[in-house]
């Protein structure tokens, strides 16, 4: 995997769109002496995602793109990052593609979180859809992100299991529950050399 130079933390920008529980997560974990990251950047696609109140908390800088026009944000958004040396970044329920230039940037240290056990329902509805197909399990992935939707190599999954009674509502909260659990791990597996 990954390989770190010494043991200095990796500047770490983290993408937003919405209630940034993801976020709030990887801010606590950064702050461990263990984590690999710091994370020095927000960036968000919305003006109203509510993970911008945790950026303003924790004292980290950040900036909103609505992507309006992809390539110039996309320019816009890497001129800050290279101005704040950042290395590596997280994805955390940010709705918008990457084009590949921009991925192409960043040498595989693009990471992100999906809600289903991929390469299965990848996209948007992905507990609607396993509740639609009888599934037994769901779940969510962590993995590195290339050109195609929710199809880069696979970091770490974790099973949930789905209920008969389940809503779209309640196996997303169980799933969340996961998502905090697992990013940091598969981030720890990524730098296991740290």
């Amino acid at each position: 995997m990954v390989k770190l130079i010494g043991l200095k933390k990796l500047k770490t920008a983290v993408f937003i769109s919405g209630s940034g529980s993801n976020l709030k997560n990887l801010i606590k974990f950064s702050l461990l002496k263990k984590s690999p990251i710091k994370i020095e950047y927000v960036i968000s696609s919305n003006f109203q995602a509510k993970g911008l109140n945790f950026a303003k908390k924790y004292k980290i800088e950040k900036k909103i793109f609505v992507f309006k026009n992809k390539k110039k944000d996309e320019d816009a958004i890497l001129y800050y990052l290279k101005k704040k040396k950042i290395t590596f970044i997280c994805l955390a329920g940010f709705m918008k593609i990457l084009s590949k230039k921009f991925i192409k940037n960043f040498n595989g240290k693009i990471i992100n979180i999906h809600p289903s056990l991929l390469p299965k329902y990848k996209g948007l509805n992905t507990h609607q859809r396993a509740i639609d197909n009888n599934e037994k399990f769901s779940g969510c992935t962590v993995h590195l992100v290339n050109s195609k939707l929710d199809s880069g190599k696979i970091i770490l999954q974790k099973k949930v299991k789905i209920n008969k009674k389940d809503t779209t509502q309640n196996l997303s909260k169980k799933i969340l529950k996961q998502e905090h659990i697992l990013y940091p791990k598969a981030i720890l597996k990524l730098f296991s050399n740290f």
